[in-house]
This record gives structure tokens, sequence and C-alpha cells, in this order.
């Protein structure tokens, strides 16, 4: 049995909403964070999902509203997508046919690495691990399909 779960068509996966529970590490400083809310991944006109996240985030024990907006757009194959920020920039490729896929996200001096694994029909993780001159964070996201 295979730890990931292979998606044969990835925005029908995703559909839906999600609870999400977040942590952040900066392994410079030992300090740690984390969010707790929801992602919907709602139709987009024309073909595609939107992705909105809304819920608290906590950081060196104060707690904020926190939220982001992506697009996630069809890609070249049915388990894969194009994901990109709220004003259209490109953020990452998505390829979900295996349960597992390893992207990179330049920003500035920084390189995010991402690590998507499809554990089930309900559950998926994300590990970002972001460098640079003034980042050394992991990022811990997983999320569990709210039904019903």
């Amino acid at each position: 049995m295979s730890e990931f779960w292979p998606v044969r068509d990835a925005l029908a996966y995703l559909a839906g909403s999600w609870r999400v529970a977040r942590t952040v590490r900066d392994l410079a400083s030992g300090a740690e964070g984390e969010f707790s809310g929801t992602t919907d991944f709602g139709r987009l006109d024309g073909g595609g999902l939107l992705h909105e996240e809304s819920g608290t985030f906590r950081w060196q024990g104060v707690a904020r509203p926190a939220e982001r907006t992506l697009r996630f757009l069809p890609g070249p194959a049915p388990g894969t997508a194009d994901v990109r920020f709220a004003d259209g920039r490109p953020f990452h490729d998505l390829d979900l046919s295996t349960g597992r896929h390893v992207t990179d996200h330049p920003c500035s001096a920084d390189l995010y690495r991402g690590e998507f694994s499809v554990l089930d029909a309900g559950r998926w993780r994300t590990v970002w691990r972001v460098g640079g001159p003034a980042k050394d964070l992991v990022l811990v996201t997983d999320y569990t399909r709210i039904t019903g």
C-alpha cells in the first residue's frame, strides 16, 4: 500500500471546504506559530477554483485574523493545476497524479520549496521550506475535508 493517494483530477479533488491546521517554525530563532481556519475551493467562471483561506494566526502569543486567496487553474492534464496568486501572477505548478509533488517558487532572494502529499480522499498536506538571506522557515499545513 502506497503512502500517497494518486489523484486523477486535481481540481475535482480539491473542490469544497477544508479544515486547515498550519504550524510555522523559524529555524533561525526557534520561534513558532500556528494558523487554524478553513479553506474553500469554489468554482471560478471560465474554469478552475478560487482558493479562499481564512482563520487565526498566532505568533509569539499574539493572535490576529489571517486570510489569503489563490487561483487554481486547469493544468495540462487532469491531475494537474496551475496555481496563481489572486492578482494572476504565477505561484507554482501542481501535479497530484501520483499523490505527491515537489515544486519551487523563487521570491526575491528567497526560495520556497513545497511538497504536496495526498493522504486519502479527505486529507492532504503541504510542507513549505523557505530559505534565503532573511528567512529560514518550515510551514506544515494539514487539510481535512469538511463533510456534511
